[in-house]
C-alpha cells in the first residue's frame, strides 16, 4: 500500500483508528456480503432531497463512492445524480437500487413512514444501512425492524448524530461521573419560528402511489408532497422531528430505554394547511425514577440554529445545561450569579457532527461491531415519541409496558 493510500485509510478509519487488513475485514464480515474494489465501500442513497443531498455529500467526505441513487420525484432524483456523478446509476423505484450487488450500504432519507419498511427490505438485500429518525414511523414496526436487524446481523446506523458529537460525548462523560448526583428531573426545550407551509407546485415527475407506500391514499397533492413533517399520515411536526434528537440525547445520558408513561399537550395549529400542531409540550416518566419535560414549539421568536435549543439535567449536586455547540456544568451553590465549573463552546461545529456519525458508521461496517446508534436505540426513542402522538390525539396519559411490548389500558 502507498503511503498516500495509507494516509487516507487511517484518516477514514476515524481518527486514528486501527486500520484492518482487507483480508480481516472480509474475514468477520457476514456471509455475502462484499466491499467495493480497493476496499471503498460502495452506497446506494434513497430519498434524495435537501437532506439525503447533504448526507449524499458527508459520505462522499468520509470517503464512500456513491454509486446509486433513488427518488420518486424527478428534480430530486437530477438533484442527487448531479452530486453523487456519471459513474452513479439512478433508479424510480428504490427495490430496483437494492437490486445491485456491488452496493455494500444504503442511506434512507425518506418521509419518516417508509424507513421502517425501507430498512427491512435493504438489510433482506444483504446491505447495511444509515437510517435518518426516527427509525419507524409506528411502534410495531421498530420491533419487526429490529428482528430482521439483529437475525440477518446487518450494521444499522440511526441518524441522531449527538451520539458521535465529541462535546456531546464529552458531556456525557460528566454525567457518567456521578458528578450530577442523582438526576431526578430533565428540562428541555426546542424554539424556533414557522410562519407557513411551502405552497410551491411540483417541478417535474412524481410517483405520487410509491410515495405513499404505507400511507393512506390520498389524491396527489403538492402540499403534502413538500411539508410532510406537518401530516400525520407521514410524521409527527417537529414533534417527532426535532423531538427525536432531544429524547434521544436524555436517554443516552441517564442510560434509559423505554419510558414508563408519557403525556403530550399541545396548542392550536398557527400554520396555515397543517395538520399537527408546531407547539407541544411531552412530559415522559421513565422507570429509572426521573421525570423528562420536553417543549417543541415553532411559533417563538426565531433563532441562529446555536440558540434554539437546550436540555438542562437537574441533579442534587450539580446541573448540566446541553446546548446544540456547548455545555456548562453548575454545581450546587446558593450564589446569587452561578458561574460554571466546566464549560465548552464549539460554536460553527455541529455539521461535524454528522461526519463523526457517518464515520462511526462507516467503521462499523468494516468492524462488526454495533454503531453509536442501533436500532434498538433509534427504537426506544421512537417509542416515546409514538406515545406522545398516541396521547395528543387521545387526550390522556399512556403508559407503556416494555416486556409486554404494549400500551397498558
Amino acid at each position: 500500500m502507498s503511503h498516500a493510500k495509507a494516509m487516507n485509510r487511517r484518516r477514514f478509519l476515524n481518527r486514528g483508528a486501527q486500520a484492518v487488513t482487507a483480508l480481516g475485514l472480509r474475514a468477520v464480515l457476514p456471509k455475502g456480503s462484499v466491499l467495493g474494489a480497493n476496499d471503498q465501500i460502495r452506497v446506494g442513497l434513497i430519498g434524495s432531497g435537501g437532506r439525503g443531498q447533504f448526507l449524499l455529500k458527508v459520505f462522499q467526505e468520509a470517503g464512500a463512492a456513491v454509486a446509486a441513487v433513488s427518488d420518486v420525484y424527478q428534480p430530486n432524483l437530477q438533484a442527487g445524480m448531479e452530486q453523487a456523478g456519471p459513474q452513479a446509476k439512478s433508479w424510480g423505484d428504490y427495490r430496483r437500487l437494492l437490486e445491485d450487488k456491488s452496493l455494500d450500504a444504503v442511506i434512507v432519507a425518506t418521509p419518516d413512514h417508509w424507513h421502517a419498511r425501507m430498512v427491512i427490505d435493504a438489510v433482506s438485500a444483504g446491505k447495511d444501512v444509515y437510517v435518518e429518525k426516527p427509525l419507524c414511523h409506528a411502534i410495531s414496526e421498530g420491533f419487526d425492524v429490529i428482528k430482521k436487524v439483529r437475525e440477518l446481523k446487518r450494521i444499522v446506523q440511526v441518524g441522531t448524530q449527538r451520539r458521535s458529537y465529541p462535546i456531546y460525548r464529552e458531556a456525557k462523560a460528566i454525567v457518567d461521573s456521578g458528578k450530577l448526583g442523582p438526576v431526578r428531573l430533565v428540562t428541555a426545550w426546542w424554539l424556533n419560528h414557522q410562519s407557513s407551509l411551502n405552497s410551491s407546485p411540483l417541478k417535474g415527475e412524481l410517483d405520487w402511489k410509491q410515495w405513499l407506500g404505507p400511507a393512506p391514499y390520498r389524491p396527489l397533492d403538492p402540499l403534502r408532497f413538500h411539508n410532510w413533517y406537518y401530516f400525520s399520515d407521514y410524521s409527527g411536526g417537529m414533534l417527532v422531528g426535532q423531538g427525536a434528537h432531544v429524547v434521544d440525547t436524555i436517554q443516552w445520558f441517564l442510560n434509559s430505554s423505554y419510558p414508563e408513561a408519557v403525556t403530550c399537550n399541545a396548542g392550536r395549529i398557527h400554520i396555515e394547511g397543517a395538520e399537527v400542531p408546531e407547539t407541544t409540550v411531552v412530559n415522559v416518566e421513565y422507570p429509572e425514577d426521573y421525570l423528562a419535560t420536553m417543549t417543541v414549539g415553532y411559533s417563538a421568536m426565531e433563532y441562529s440554529r446555536n440558540n434554539d435549543q437546550l436540555k438542562q439535567f437537574h441533579g442534587e449536586k450539580a446541573r448540566l445545561d446541553m446546548s446544540r455547540e456547548s455545555f456548562a456544568l453548575y454545581l450546587k451553590s446558593k450564589e446569587k450569579v452561578l458561574k460554571p465549573e466546566i464549560e465548552k463552546q464549539v460554536g460553527g461545529t455541529f455539521d461535524s457532527a454528522t461526519l463523526d456519525h457517518v464515520r462511526n458508521f462507516l467503521e462499523c461496517m468494516r468492524t462488526r461491531q454495533d454503531p453509536n446508534t442501533p436500532v434498538e436505540m433509534g427504537h426506544s426513542a421512537s417509542v416515546v415519541l409514538c406515545l406522545a402522538l398516541e396521547s395528543l390525539r387521545s387526550g390522556r396519559r399512556i403508559r407503556w409496558d416494555a416486556a409486554k411490548r404494549q400500551v397498558l389500558a
